[in-house]
């Protein structure tokens, strides 16, 4: 006889149009009570709808906040050449005040010589001209002789005075048309500083009304955390005492290959678990029993799903394999690592070789493969039941406990079956972005390459982020925790923990910093440290090739931080205090 699974679940489920502020946030209320996996009917789990913030307002709020960002990003290119045009007009001033002085010292040389020549004339006794060199009396040809060389020495002395005079107004006119240049880029200067205050008092005025939308936001988002621990703990619980079960009827040790071949006998007293498709599912077998059977999983899958419980609400960040942080393939190739079970660590070679099942056959444990046609598959996860799985989920920016979305299913794996010959993965078509653990991949050149949780720049949740532990500082939960490390690394070797000036800049900050300084800090909504995965250290670190800015670049890429290309020595924006977690 072949007996349906017994799992029914319950969810809060994210309303269609939330904004994309709030998905993260949505996301992790989209959690499930895992059905009770006992004895008779599984009992109802409290649940229900969690209400959310008004969608429309926070999209009219960002909506503004990206037309302001968008005005100043097309205003900082005209900051930057009307800066550069008055430092080039400054510098034309300074070299035509030289041209001039030049000038005017040339001109006064030859004023001195012929000063000179009229005071040995005056020291002797008078002016020699033609009439005094008769008088004197001597040869009439050395008289000629001397006449025609005065001609010459004062012809000359004009003409040197002259060319002198005369290069000295043309110094004197470059040097009004260097003035009138500076002029104008000053005018050109204030016209365009006239045009950033006003979008700076924009970029304020939309700050004061997202920062109230977000502290709404925040405020949900810390309700939804406290609901999304309960769920963790309830579900957990059941997970366990499901296990605990299966231990008392004697059944929890049960191999995968002694379920792999239903048609080739199973262990005693255990039945066949009945396929969609007609059958008997292979990797599972019930327990008969009144008044229901109890649904009998290899002990790798128990091993394997009760490690990822223990992983729940550990941050997700893209690259990392725990402890402190996962994403969907490294946590799945974890959890049945320590069963016993060798997976691959990404969604896509997960997908190539995992032996599939009917959708309609998913069983706890299986792996949940999501996609579209477009993006091709985007996601994996673990089964708890028909409707949920638990995943690291990029978008929930955790590891939570989710619905399973039917119409994004690509596929159904079961690990305990062994696996196939490798199949490519589904992927992007028509130029869709890839994406990964529920979250879009964007190139490096988009502004939101480093998005994640589905927050724009500054504008993350307090609640969603992790303290350093240092003067209200604080990062992505997983930089956090890798920066607490390696802090406590540094300190090992200087004596002091890392001295640090600036983490995640809300984006209040970031427009208040532009105002200062709009030339050189980064328009509103564009900031590194507006993601909550940038730090600005001193304590030394602050200067190139001292021991403390040397032990970072020796040791820095073992906690996942990294100093980027553009700030190197020589890169023209030379920052050795600014550092970037790029996950470990």
């Amino acid at each position: 006889m072949f007996v349906r699974s017994p799992w029914r679940t319950h969810a809060w489920t994210a309303p269609r149009g939330a904004p994309v502020a709030l998905a993260a946030a949505v996301s992790l209320a989209a959690a499930v009570a895992l059905a009770g996996p006992a004895a008779a009917a599984p009992s109802d789990q409290p649940g229900g709808t969690t209400a959310v913030l008004e969608s429309e307002a926070l999209d009219q709020l960002q909506q503004r906040a990206a037309e302001v960002q968008t005005g100043l990003q097309e205003q900082q290119g005209e900051v930057v050449a009307a800066r550069q045009a008055l430092t080039d007009a400054e510098a034309g001033v300074a070299a035509a005040e030289g041209v001039v002085a030049d000038a005017d010292g040339e001109l006064a040389g030859y004023q001195a010589v012929v000063a000179s020549y009229a005071s040995a004339i005056y020291r002797d006794g008078g002016a020699v001209t033609p009439l005094t060199l008769l008088l004197s009396g001597g040869d009439p040809g050395d008289v000629l002789s001397a006449m025609a060389f005065l001609d010459v020495v004062d012809a000359h002395a004009a003409e040197v005075i002259g060319a002198a005079e005369q290069q000295r107004q043309a110094a004197l006119a470059e040097q009004q048309r260097a003035n009138a240049a500076l002029e104008q880029a000053r005018a050109r200067a204030d016209e365009v500083a006239a045009r950033v205050a006003e979008l700076e008092a924009a970029a304020t005025a939309v700050t004061d009304e997202l920062d109230a939308a977000l502290g709404e936001v925040d405020r949900q988002l810390s309700q939804l955390q406290r609901e999304q621990v309960d769920v963790n703990d309830r579900t957990a619980a059941n997970w366990k005492a499901y296990v605990d079960e299966l231990t008392a009827a004697g059944v929890a040790g049960t191999p995968a290959a002694a379920l792999r071949n239903p048609a080739a006998g199973l262990p005693g007293g255990l039945v066949p678990v009945g396929a969609g498709g007609g059958g008997a599912q292979p990797g599972a077998a019930q327990l008969p029993r009144q008044p229901t059977s109890l649904l009998v999983l290899p002990g790798e899958t128990l091993t394997a799903v009760s490690a990822a419980m223990e992983a729940l609400g550990r941050p997700y960040a893209p690259g990392t394999a725990g402890p402190e942080s996962w994403d969907c393939g490294s946590l799945v190739q974890s959890v049945y690592g320590r069963a016993g079970i060798a997976l691959p660590g990404t969604q896509d070679d997960l997908f190539a070789v995992t032996t599939p099942v009917g959708a309609a056959d998913v069983l706890p444990g299986d792996l949940v493969f999501l996609g579209n046609a477009e993006s091709g598959l985007g996601h994996v996860g673990v089964a708890l039941d028909p409707q949920t799985m638990l995943a690291a989920d990029g978008r929930a920016g955790a590891v939570v406990v989710r619905t399973l979305p039917a119409d994004q299913v690509l596929g159904i794996g079961r690990p305990s079956l062994g696996q196939r010959a490798p199949v490519p993965a589904p992927g992007p078509t028509g130029g869709a972005l890839e994406v990964e653990c529920g979250n879009t991949v964007y190139p490096p050149s988009y502004d939101g390459a480093r998005a994640w949780g589905g927050y724009p720049n500054g504008l993350i949740p307090p609640s969603a982020m992790c303290p350093l532990g240092v003067a209200g500082h604080a990062l992505r939960c997983d930089a956090a925790a890798a920066y607490r490390a390696m802090s406590t690394a540094f300190a090992g070797a200087f004596g002091t923990p890392i001295c640090i000036t600036d983490s995640y800049r809300t984006y209040a900050s970031q427009v208040r910093l532009y105002g200062q300084k709009p030339a050189l800090a980064a328009v509103p909504g564009t900031s590194n440290h507006g993601w909550g995965l940038a730090v600005d250290l001193c304590g030394g670190i602050e200067q190139f090739g001292t021991p403390q800015y040397s032990w970072m670049k020796a040791n820095s890429a073992r906690f996942g931080f990294l100093h980027p290309d553009w700030a190197e020595p020589g890169r023209g924006r030379e920052e050795p205090w600014h550092w970037e977690f790029a996950g470990t």
